[in-house]
């Protein structure tokens, strides 16, 4: 799901989560009267974030963000002395977990996708979308055209901001946190913080940031506590009996998984790093594009093919441990302590997110 502003406090309440939502089950082992949303957190975690709206209101309130940010970098370009028409097609597509296509608490949904990391989910979704939907046109490419090389090279500097030379770009030691501290942002990365407020939420950051430890050591504590311990060997004594007796900890697939997904994007980018752009056709551009897909090669397929079965073996020991509605019991005792403890910080945090937004 596409979000419109930064959580502070959800980065490690998600991580608390981590898997547990996967985990839930239409049938077998556990009752799962639980959910992450009856998180003792959740309230803290949640202000400020527009979690309480419908994904239809959450795709308005996308499309006049982008809005808003268009006509600000219209504004701001005009100002510069170049043209520019307001983009309002280059928003965001807000997804949800109840839209119906992610649905991992459905044994068919998992027989189908696995995790849906190498098996994605949203695949057909998105080749329907760009079927029925018009071919995407730039509305300010005919004015681009008119302008020389150099015009034009002014022309996206002033709106996307400076960008490092090409040898500070390949140096490895390069501080990028310390160029875009002091670069020129542009038109369309000032109007975005503008609207977005990220340097308010920044600052707010900064000014949470014992508590943001602190819910990262909650985190920790949870993982490591006796009766998760305990959990997470029942569980993984089912998976070996499935013969995945490699796992020890029920989070493990899911992050091995993604970890072999980003190797595969890595090797991409190394791939796209060889390429002379400046000399390089827009055929020979989108043939290289299409043959360093890493979604299109042998591997990704056999990761595909070899995740759905493990994800389905997950399945039946989270229900066969009731792994999902324990591992949260286990999870919001702790968090009710962590709120006792923290209670104060808590309201303050809350009642500045809520201000923020």
């Amino acid at each position: 799901m596409r979000t419109t502003r930064p959580l502070l406090l959800a980065a490690s309440a998600s991580a608390l989560a981590l898997g547990l939502t996967a985990c839930s089950t239409t049938g077998g082992g556990g009752a799962n009267e639980l959910d992450w949303e009856d998180s003792p957190l959740y309230e803290y975690t949640n202000a400020g974030y527009g979690g309480d709206l419908s994904v239809e209101e959450q795709q308005a309130q996308a499309d006049e963000q982008n809005r808003e940010i268009e006509e600000k970098t219209a504004a701001c370009m005009q100002e510069q002395g170049f043209e520019y028409i307001p983009n309002l097609d280059n928003g965001g597509v807000v997804y949800s977990e109840d839209d119906g296509v992610w649905d991992p608490e459905s044994r068919e949904w998992v027989e189908q996708y696995g995790y849906g990391i190498f098996n994605d989910p949203y695949a057909e979704q998105n080749a329907e979308m760009s079927e029925q939907g018009e071919e995407y046109v730039d509305p300010n490419a005919d004015y681009v055209a008119t302008l020389s090389e150099s015009e034009q090279t002014a022309f996206y500097e002033v709106l996307y901001g400076e960008s490092p030379s090409e040898e500070e770009s390949m140096d490895p030691e390069f501080d990028w946190d310390a160029f875009y501290e002091t670069a020129d942002q542009g038109c369309y990365n000032t109007a975005s913080n503008e609207v977005y407020g990220s340097d308010q939420w920044e600052d707010l950051y900064e000014q949470f940031q014992p508590l943001m430890d602190a819910m990262n050591e909650l985190y920790t504590t949870t993982q490591e506590s006796d009766a998760m311990v305990e959990l997470d060997a029942e569980w993984a004594a089912c998976m070996a009996d499935a013969d995945y007796a490699q796992y020890t900890k029920q989070t493990q697939p899911t992050e091995e998984l993604y970890e072999q997904q980003n190797a595969f994007w890595e090797d991409q980018n190394a791939a796209m790093e060889e390429i002379d752009w400046e000399t390089a056709t827009e055929e020979e551009l989108e043939a290289m594009s299409q043959s360093t897909d890493p979604s299109q090669t042998d591997e990704w397929k056999q990761a595909a093919e070899d995740e759905i079965p493990l994800a389905l073996a997950d399945l039946d020991c989270r229900e066969a441990t009731d792994y999902r509605d324990r591992a949260l019991e286990i999870q919001f005792e702790l968090e009710e302590q962590f709120i006792a403890d923290n209670k104060a910080d808590l309201e303050a945090y809350k009642a500045a997110a809520e201000q923020a937004s």
